[in-house]
């Protein structure tokens, strides 16, 4: 029986985790999705928290991909640290099977773990309201995507162990690979 496996990403998983990005996200006139650069982009920025990139594994292919990067929230003089979730992938021959739903749900375990309180994307809003995210603008966050209404979305997650930390609001500013999408 072959089950689905869900594991940080590790160095040998680079060119699965871009061959997933890039059929999930292929276009006809894209040579290779924007996402494929994103990833490769965010591993060397200051973003980047190895315990948050998830890859899915299936019958030993990696099927599967959902990233957590840092951002900040700035409001007045302060800035606080969250996460923003994307991009998520699954190879297109294993969707409709669970696996994004399930490899999402790691890496938001994975960053409640390690303590995170808030998570942001701009994505689906039917898809991420199944793991509990609203309208981002209701929590008073703002972004460039802000007037998007439904796909600017935001979560608080659960508090771990350490505590519960303030609720950051303001402004989130992501990092510059971002710019790109």
């Amino acid at each position: 029986m072959t089950t689905l496996r869900l594991r940080p990403e590790g160095p040998d998983d680079v060119l699965p985790v871009r061959r997933v990005l890039a059929a999930a996200f292929a276009r006809p006139d894209v040579a290779t999705p924007p996402e494929v650069g994103l990833v490769d982009e965010l591993r060397d920025s200051d973003a980047w928290i190895p315990e948050l990139a998830m890859v899915g594994e299936y019958g030993g292919e990696v099927v599967g991909y959902a990233l957590l990067t840092r951002v900040r929230v700035k409001a007045d003089d302060a800035s606080m640290p969250a996460l923003a979730l994307g991009p998520v992938a699954v190879a297109p021959h294993r969707q409709r099977l669970g696996l994004g739903a399930a490899v999402v749900q790691a890496v938001l375990d994975a960053a409640t773990e390690l303590g995170e309180r808030l998570v942001v994307v701009l994505g689906d809003p039917a898809f991420y309201r199944r793991f509990g995210f609203g309208p981002a603008d209701r929590m008073e966050l703002t972004s460039p995507w802000s007037g998007l209404g439904g796909p600017w979305q935001a979560l608080v997650l659960p508090p771990s162990t350490s505590g519960d930390g303030p609720i950051p609001r303001g402004e989130v500013v992501f990092p510059p690979p971002w710019s790109q999408v």
